[in-house]
């Protein structure tokens, strides 16, 4: 037997159980490359929607990697009730061990029937330590990129300066209403006064996350799960929901009614999130992107540049299953 083949005997992969609740959640918070959103008590707010097939992976008994992921038919998909993905990995694992799990996790899948891997990547600003090595593997076994998203984030290290004459306009527009910004823990204004109503006006959709939803997360995660309003008087204007990781402050979702719009309040807000959280390595404003990556929304995408915002991707793979087999003999 070659060494390629030899070195996956000791590594185990199984599927996700409750029981292993314990050991994927401590796992995920040491992991080099994982958020919050990869703990169970996120994840699982939404089973109901999708069937879980999150994986586990043991070399000689020790967790050494996670994978999020739900199934459908044939397909095993990065959980589809997350905004990223991947391979989650241990702060010590080395390319190799990387190796020994994805050639054992397509192994396994294979042997399941499972045909197909579709694989969301977690972009790299979310990374604790370089973890590119999925993506040398990916390489390996013809994945094929089936999308991508561009993201827009600030480099705290070495921002750019606000020079647009429409965002320092709006800022002083803020300014000159008397707006103010809140941080709170009740989502119900935004939600229902705010957000809600706009979405259904331009998208004719509702949020991801329903004020329900987004309350009982916050409750499991409250240091990382923010909300900051803006308010004229005592009238909201404005506000953005902020997921917050160990490197990113990330606005998930940003809305502004009529009189916010008039008075300045999205550019006033972020004007203030921006030093508000400028002690963390990256500000991610999100995806500006429509029709699976196809478009780009160009007037969002502005809005997001002026303020120094510059463009990361989010990248999107399927993996034929049976390609396990293109990752023998890699070692020389």
């Amino acid at each position: 037997m070659d060494k390629n083949n030899a070195i996956t005997n000791h590594v185990l992969t199984k599927i996700y159980s409750l029981e292993d609740k314990s050991s994927w959640d401590n796992f995920v918070k040491s992991a080099k490359n994982a958020t919050f959103l990869f703990q169970r008590d996120f994840m699982d707010y939404h089973s109901d929607r999708f069937k879980d097939y999150s994986l586990l992976v043991y070399k000689d008994e020790s967790l050494v990697a996670v994978l999020p992921a739900n199934i459908s038919g044939s397909e095993l998909q990065s959980h589809q009730g997350l905004s990223y993905g991947g391979l989650v990995l241990a702060e010590k694992t080395t390319f190799e061990e990387t190796f020994q799990v994805f050639k054992s996790l397509l192994i396994f899948l294979n042997e399941k029937g499972i045909e197909v891997l579709k694989l969301k990547l977690l972009p790299k600003i979310y990374h604790q330590l370089p973890s590119d090595e999925i993506d040398y593997l990916l390489f390996l076994v013809k994945a094929s990129l089936t999308r991508r998203d561009i993201t827009s984030c600030i480099f705290n290290e070495k921002s750019l300066k606000i020079t647009s004459s429409n965002r320092l306009r709006g800022i002083k527009k803020g300014v000159k209403n008397e707006l103010k910004v809140r941080e709170e823990t009740n989502f119900k204004s935004f939600w229902s006064q705010v957000l809600e109503p706009n979405l259904r006006q331009v998208h004719n959709q509702d949020p991801v996350h329903s004020m329900e939803e987004i309350e009982l997360l916050q409750s499991r995660f409250p240091k990382n799960i923010k909300q900051f309003n803006v308010y004229k008087n005592d009238e909201i204007v404005a506000g953005t929901t902020i997921f917050e990781t160990a490197t990113v402050a990330h606005a998930q979702y940003i809305s502004a009614n009529e009189l916010g719009r008039q008075t300045g309040g999205l550019d006033f807000l972020f004007n203030y999130l921006l030093q508000h959280f400028s002690h963390k390595k990256y500000f991610d404003f999100g995806i500006s992107n429509e029709a699976q990556g196809m478009k780009v929304n160009k007037g969002l995408l502005n809005w997001k540049e002026t303020f120094g915002g510059r463009s990361i991707v989010h990248d999107f793979y399927e993996i034929k299953t049976e390609n396990y087999h293109l990752l023998n003999d890699i070692f020389i």
